[in-house]
């Protein structure tokens, strides 16, 4: 498995998948949930309305429609209350099933945005060491073998997303 690290519009990504950093209902808000919404066009809006919302800690698939990407995969993160609320085993949870879904679906490449660090709250340091080692844990055991891209929108969580990337490829000798 392939883990990169890009700076930039996630809508704009060529991957099978990209995910949405969605909240409940699933249809469409703000920040990253807005523009791919916007990007995709309204027939995403209509399918979402088919699927009845989704927890938090889960995901659930729609079509790409007009966005580069074949697939949206809607997961709802935690909202952040001070790390003792469980919400790290929910923003884990949203990456198992980004990735079950992705070998359901037969994906070979997904995107992620940095799943509940804008409105929610969720530092993005400690998002991000959850999203590395649940992308790398739930990949091994399920055996899904694609390329994961992390995409962040702004320069300064780029920086800081290659800082704990580093980290966690230096703990982690193999290739990541």
């Amino acid at each position: 498995m392939q883990i990169d690290l890009v700076c930039g519009d996630i809508t704009q990504l060529k991957v099978d998948a990209i995910v949405n950093a969605a909240n409940n209902s699933l249809l469409g808000g703000g920040g990253v949930d807005g523009a791919i919404h916007r990007a995709a066009g309204p027939e995403l809006l209509d399918e979402c309305r088919k699927l009845n919302g989704c927890p938090t800690g889960e995901a659930k698939i729609t079509s790409g429609y007009r966005l580069p990407a074949k697939y949206v995969i809607h997961g709802v993160g935690p909202v952040w209350h001070g790390g003792d609320k469980g919400e790290s085993a929910l923003l884990a949870s949203v990456y198992q099933h980004a990735l079950t879904l992705c070998e359901q679906h037969q994906i070979a490449s997904v995107a992620f945005p940095a799943i509940s660090c804008g409105v929610y709250g969720y530092p993005l340091v400690e998002a991000t060491h959850v999203a590395l080692h649940t992308i790398d844990e739930t990949s091994k055991e399920i055996g899904w073998s694609g390329s994961v891209t992390l995409c962040a929108y702004a320069d300064s969580d780029h920086l800081v997303m290659q800082r704990v990337l580093a980290d966690f490829r230096a703990e982690n000798t193999y290739q990541i």
